[in-house]
């Protein structure tokens, strides 16, 4: 194994240089003092910031630093002096991180390792407090913790957020009370083998994820279960390799979201998001990650809650250049393809984990991504969606979709373990109401196949007679400036700068949505959408562009299966058809021969390769999994 130092870009998890230094504790000085003494208001209401890249590396490390202490003061300062009740572990966390009230804290502590609950939702701030307190708490709250550790018996649960945490936390704290026996732990194991088991565990993730791409990929929320594990291995494993690979996988796992971000917000298709966010994009704890590592978004309320754990030790870590580059420095639009893979499939599949291939269309003015379409995972997956730029995101639904909505037992039986016979009505009582119902907006279906070429999308279905629903949902924002029904069969629509084609393949009627906007219901089995995106600023006018979509080649065929030829505002002729590959200008694409790990002007890597290439200009970083190395160069 060979381990490389590197460049200043990861400076800040060694000692920063003196100057650098004494810049970041003026800064600090200051900002305390203006936070002090001017209660400043929280980003979270405050006016959006700017979305100009910051130039000066220290400048914006100085104000990275800032929003951190904002966010740790911020909620230190939830908790109540003389009321226990308002001294959680999130509010411990971050008084730690800011070491004061010590003593404060370590009395709660004492009271809350006596009822445990949470599963490995509580291990993972414990662990945290656990490190940050080392040298704060007192005696008898490390052995108020050390003793849950021994009775409390937490549940490593189902998904791969909660085994990435699961494994994270229970690899530190064998770390923190090593050498110990199987009657010290709840599992019954020993620390070695707590150690051995962790470590193996978290090494065949990283192995899927930089070969085959992760299974709960580009989720709006689950970004922080996979950041902050990372982070705090890079910051607290003693094992060398330990650190290097959280910190690689830290890279790896922000880079990826850099890349499909349109100022901040999260774009395109995601293994998981929830029927909030799958409305207001912003809504969601990767729009913390954005404004923290970025700076370029308002974060969530409340700093996203969970974010507050990454902002404990977000000072060990320095977002590369070449990161926020691509996040923040665009030069023009580009097409990035990626290839995921499905969550484990146990039953009603031949393949254990299918490929998922994405494909994101980024300018400064909209955003269209997606996936294949089918049932690549469970509840909440979202395929696609055409995400435009505001000024403010907060309150904003800028987006617009279809989905072929779906649920079924099969769906549920092919990722969960669960006995079938009461899935689909157990889903709705576990935070997922709209599971079932007509109207939802939110997940796959086995029935919907989706095609993309730059800012063009076609989505068919083909829906059988025993399926829940035929139909498709089409979600119309409150947030577009107009809606045009055309009698040529299009819709227009504009949001903010982005001219919005959008043609129904069959009839439809309008409905309601009880948070603004409306659902464009189009209850015909042989089904689907286009859509068509571009800037206003590429035409004279709203009616040029009508009558540039109405001039485009367009043929449509819904039986026996749904087929769409069509003609691109950008000359690519496209041919679909439900249940064939498409094709474009004539040349089948094949999706196992073309789509790489990643591949476009930012990010590129093969698939099984190990090794992530990230370039921006004249930037270039490479995260090598198979030597463990970091390489920054700035090219000639």
């Amino acid at each position: 194994m060979i381990m490389k130092t590197p460049s200043r870009v990861g400076a800040f998890f060694s000692v920063p240089p003196l100057t650098r230094r004494a810049t970041t504790f003026c800064t600090l000085l200051l900002f305390a003092v203006v936070t002090v003494g001017l209660e400043a208001q929280p980003s979270f209401t405050a006016p959006p910031p700017s979305t100009v890249p910051v130039e000066d590396p220290a400048l914006r490390r100085d104000q990275y630093l800032g929003r951190r202490m904002e966010a740790l003061r911020w909620r230190a300062a939830m908790a109540t002096p003389g009321d226990p009740t308002k001294l959680g572990l999130a509010e411990i966390a971050a008084k730690l991180a800011l070491r004061e009230d010590a003593a404060a804290c370590s009395e709660r502590l004492i009271e809350l390792m006596k009822k445990p609950a949470a599963d490995m939702f509580w291990m993972f701030p414990v662990t945290c407090i656990s490190y940050l307190g080392r040298d704060q708490l007192t005696g008898e709250a490390k052995a108020a913790i050390r003793e849950a550790w021994r009775t409390y018996y937490p549940l490593r649960g189902d998904t791969e957020n909660h085994w990435v945490m699961y494994y994270t936390t229970m690899h530190l704290m064998a770390q923190l009370w090593p050498g110990e026996g199987e009657d010290r732990w709840f599992n019954g194991k020993t620390s070695a083998e707590i150690s051995a088991e962790s470590r193996a565990w978290l090494l065949h993730w990283m192995e899927l994820t930089t070969t085959i791409g992760q299974g709960e990929y580009d989720c709006t929320h689950y970004l922080g279960e996979y950041s902050i594990p990372m982070l705090f291995l890079a910051t607290w494993a003693q094992d060398p390799e330990m650190r290097q690979r959280g910190k690689m996988m830290l890279d790896w796992v922000i880079a990826d979201f850099a890349v499909e971000t349109l100022n901040g917000i999260y774009i395109g298709s995601h293994a998981r998001t929830d029927d909030t966010t799958v409305l207001e994009k912003w809504n969601a704890l990767s729009s913390y990650f954005a404004w923290q590592l970025l700076g370029n978004c308002p974060p969530q309320a409340s700093y996203g809650g969970w974010g507050i754990y990454f902002a404990t030790v977000a000072d060990h870590y320095e977002l590369p250049e070449v990161i926020y580059r691509i996040g923040t420095d665009r030069s023009g639009a580009y097409t990035h393809l990626e290839r995921k893979r499905t969550r484990h499939r146990w039953r009603n599949s031949d393949v254990r984990n299918a490929p998922v291939y994405k494909t994101s269309y980024v300018t400064k003015d909209y955003a269209l991504g997606s996936d294949q379409g089918g049932l690549l995972q469970p509840i909440q997956q979202h395929s696609w969606d055409l995400t435009w730029a505001v000024p403010d995101p907060r309150g904003v639904h800028n987006t617009i979709f279809s989905v072929q909505p779906f649920y079924g037992a099969e769906e549920l039986m092919m990722y969960f373990t669960e006995m079938p016979d009461y899935m689909p009505a157990a889903v709705t009582f576990q935070g997922k109401p709209t599971y079932i119902a007509e109207s939802k907006l939110l997940g796959g279906s086995p029935y919907e196949q989706i095609f993309q070429q730059e800012d063009t999308l076609i989505s068919l279905s083909d829906v059988p007679a025993s399926a829940p629903w035929k139909q498709v949902n089409g979600f119309f924002s409150k947030d577009l400036a107009s809606i045009e029904e055309d009698t040529s069969g299009w819709i227009f629509a504009q949001g903010g700068n982005t001219y919005i084609a959008y043609r129904p393949l069959a009839g439809y009627e309008w409905r309601p949505l009880e948070k603004g906007g409306k659902r464009l219901s189009s209850p015909h089995a042989k089904n689907g959408t286009l859509l068509q995106a571009a800037a206003a600023s590429e035409f004279k006018s709203w009616d040029a562009f009508k009558a540039a979509i109405r001039g485009l080649p367009l043929a449509i065929t819904l039986a026996p299966t749904p087929r769409v030829k069509f003609t691109t505002l950008r000359g690519k002729k496209i041919e679909v058809a439900y249940g064939a590959a498409p094709r474009v200008d004539g040349r089948v694409v094949d999706y196992a021969e073309q789509w790489k790990l990643f591949a476009g002007p930012y990010l590129n890597a093969e698939v099984g390769g190990r090794t992530l290439t990230m370039t921006h200009g004249r930037l270039k970083r490479v995260l090598d999994f198979n030597t463990l190395t970091i390489t920054d160069a700035v090219v000639p």
